[in-house]
């Protein structure tokens, strides 16, 4: 798995993943120099190249001059997610595309929650695309990979998780008190939660829009219902 970009690499670095090699352009400057220093200090081979090399390794041409190369994402067992520092856990329905998905993993990763959940279909993966969006969060954050989004909230009511869908129609979020342990379900670009997990879920929640658009992007939306639960638990 490749992880680019110099930000992405930075927190990669930060981690006890095994790197087993930066490849990084030459004439390395700035951060990419800082880059340098840790991975010599954490004695990770580092190559050096052209950027014509780099392009061909990165097809967006969105490396930033580094490319880090790690095994592939390790996800993590739903039950993984229980009983760390952060009652909050988001659940993604349907997100398909990989921007979206990165930044909802930065999203979640900012406000403490302690891990995404994400299903096996119908739905993107942690692709090299997603680390890279993420700035570096999806080395921080847990991803648990799920054969049923359903069964899933079902497991988390059963521990004591209130699980609320971000959706059209419900009630206003700031109408509610998101206290306790959390569980937040953000749905996909197109469709929004799907009908069968909207009824699984404890409750809809909106967030109310003034303008003549009638929808927010899906990473949007969980940055303004993250920050309500860190809020209701600061304010107890």
């Amino acid at each position: 798995m490749k992880t680019y970009g110099r930000n992405a690499v930075l927190e990669l670095l930060k981690t006890q993943k095994t790197v087993d090699k930066i490849l990084m352009e030459k004439g390395a400057q700035g951060t990419l120099g800082k880059i340098f220093a840790e991975a010599r200090a954490k004695n990770i081979r580092v190559q050096f190249a052209d950027r014509a090399a780099l392009d061909r390794e990165c097809p967006e041409k969105r490396h930033q001059g580094v490319i880090a190369y790690t095994t592939d994402f390790v996800y993590s067992d739903l039950y993984d997610l229980f009983g760390g520092e952060s009652s909050l856990i988001v659940l993604c329905d349907g997100i398909e595309d990989v921007h979206n998905l990165g930044s909802i993993l930065r999203v979640a990763e900012c406000a403490g929650a302690s891990g995404v959940v994400i299903p096996n279909a119908k739905g993107a993966s942690v692709t090299e695309a997603v680390v890279r969006i993420s700035a570096g969060a999806a080395e921080h954050i847990k991803v648990a990979r799920v054969g049923s989004l359903n069964r899933a909230i079902e497991v988390l009511q059963e521990n004591g998780y209130w699980v609320y869908a971000l959706d059209m129609n419900g009630e206003s979020i700031y109408e509610n008190k998101l206290t306790g342990k959390v569980a937040l379900v953000v749905g996909g670009e197109d469709s929004g939660v799907k009908r069968l997990t909207r009824e699984k879920c404890d409750k809809v929640l909106t967030i109310p829009l003034k303008g003549k658009v009638n929808s927010l992007n899906a990473s949007i939306a969980l940055g303004i219902a993250v920050y309500e639960v860190v809020r209701a638990e600061q304010n107890g």
